[in-house]
């Protein structure tokens, strides 16, 4: 590899390709549901911050990054769906990672398009965020992924209040290291951007992160207008099971957020975080006879969603399937869809709860339900 390219080309740590991985499963299934419905004229990504397409791994290969998996995929779709459009759009503010990244992006086909810009990422938000508003029936997602904590609020304002979705990398691990200590008044001004307070707010915030993460869900609570609105956030750990980053997943459309959840727990191997941690944690009995264990909300299993099951419905008979899994349509983390047959052998090997069909006495159908112990 030339030297030129070592400086163009960065390195990307396990946590970051696992980042990758999520996006493109996601993006694959958010393009099939919406390119599946009538209404849908066609898509729109955008990645504005998008390095040079492709990384190193730390055994030295070649690892395709986000933009390249999601233009390829997407490319995949038009060929499926020839009567919808896509447009990618592509922007880094390095012009040698741009040159970089067309090496190795797919060729415009009649219905699909990628356009390439190296230019400020907000300058190019602020640019096509406007234009968004009466566009009808096209769909976007913008991935706005910076490289610090860095989040332009205003340029991002008219992808919340339009028919898309936005996703975040809120890097947490930059305030969290450096808040306290930071002099210069640019590294303030940042802070202060990033999180709408003045920074002698936010000094008390410290090393706790989950201040800083409660304050940008309230911004975005804030921008989402008065529409319902859903945001999901999933935590990526280093090797070192050092919080880095939290991807954070924001739509109108409840299916993109049962989808988005879904997708994280199917990359992240049946848990909700890349942190390295015990499933088979070790289960005791209270002195109520009740399961106990040491829960680790930074990285939840299939177990966790089980007990959440069973404390929110404790004693309940026969409740519907159906009920169930809508209990876990509205949580923050934990997926309706993907793991179900798992979840209930939990709740019936470790929680004690009872499968049965019956006949629903309304429809006279057969029905499947599950009574729950006290």
């Amino acid at each position: 590899m030339s030297g030129r390219k070592k400086s163009v080309i960065s390195k990307a740590s396990p946590h970051t390709i696992k980042k990758f991985e999520l996006i493109e499963e996601y993006i694959k299934s958010w393009a099939q549901k919406l390119l599946l419905t009538g209404s849908c004229n066609g898509l729109i990504f955008i990645d504005c911050m998008c390095n040079s397409g492709v990384y190193t791994d730390d055994a030295g290969q070649l690892v395709k990054g986000t933009a390249v998996r999601v233009s390829e995929a997407l490319r995949e779709a038009s060929r499926t769906y020839t009567e919808k459009n896509i447009h990618i759009y592509l922007n880094d503010k390095d012009k040698a990672r741009v040159d970089e990244l067309k090496k190795h992006l797919p060729q415009d086909e009649r219905n699909f398009k990628i356009v390439t810009s190296y230019s400020d990422a907000h300058e190019l938000l602020r640019t096509i965020g406007p234009q968004l508003y009466g566009t009808g029936h096209l769909h976007y997602f913008l991935l706005y992924d910076p490289y610090d904590a860095t989040i332009d609020w205003e340029a991002l304002l008219p992808f919340f209040r339009n028919w898309g979705e936005v996703m975040i990398n809120h890097m947490v691990s930059d305030p969290v290291r450096a808040i306290t200590s930071a002099k210069k008044k640019t590294t303030k001004a940042k802070y202060e951007n990033t999180y709408l307070e003045d920074f002698e707010k936010l000094v008390p915030y410290g090393s706790d992160k989950k201040a800083y993460e409660s304050r940008v869900e309230e911004i975005i609570n804030s921008l989402k207008g008065a529409r319902r609105y859903y945001v999901s956030a999933f935590p990526f750990y280093n090797t070192q099971n050092s919080l880095v980053y939290n991807l954070i997943h924001c739509t109108s459309n409840k299916e993109g957020f049962k989808l988005y959840k879904k997708s994280a727990w199917k990359v992240f191997g049946a848990q909700s975080s890349t942190k390295h941690s015990v499933e088979n944690r070790q289960l005791s009995f209270n002195l109520f006879g009740e399961i106990t264990e040491v829960e680790d909300e930074s990285c939840l299993h299939v177990i966790d969603i089980a007990k959440y099951l069973q404390r929110c419905l404790k004693g309940r008979k026969q409740v519907p399937l159906d009920e169930m899994w809508e209990l876990l349509d509205n949580h923050p983390i934990f997926p309706s869809e993907g793991f179900r047959n798992d979840i209930k052998s939990d709740l019936t090997d470790f929680f004690d709860a009872k499968i049965e069909q019956i006949v629903n006495p309304e429809t006279g159908k057969k029905e499947t339900v599950l009574s729950f112990s006290s």
